[in-house]
């Protein structure tokens, strides 16, 4: 498992385990899994996935960065927001 903070300037938006997720890195979608080795990278504009499947929580996402250490991802946003799944 991944510990995962979805950081905006207003507020936290998301602490906690996840499987694995996917974010809009800003040359281009990055997957992060359990074990992913050392690295930054600066945020795009897109969806942010956190888990998979049905169950995935998904943010919007607008700049910023993208830091993974020790099986912690930390996701700090210029903007950000939860997107619903459509009913």
């Amino acid at each position: 498992m991944i510990k995962v903070s979805v950081i905006s300037p207003e507020r936290v938006l998301f602490e906690g385990e996840v499987d694995a997720l996917v974010a809009p890195a800003f040359d281009g979608e990055v997957g992060i899994l359990s074990g992913h080795a050392p690295m930054m990278t600066l945020l795009g504009r897109g969806e942010l996935r956190l888990g998979a499947g049905a169950a995935a929580r998904r943010f919007s996402v607008a700049g910023g960065f993208l830091q993974v250490v020790d099986d912690q991802v930390r996701v700090v946003t210029e903007q950000a927001s939860e997107l619903t799944a459509a009913r």
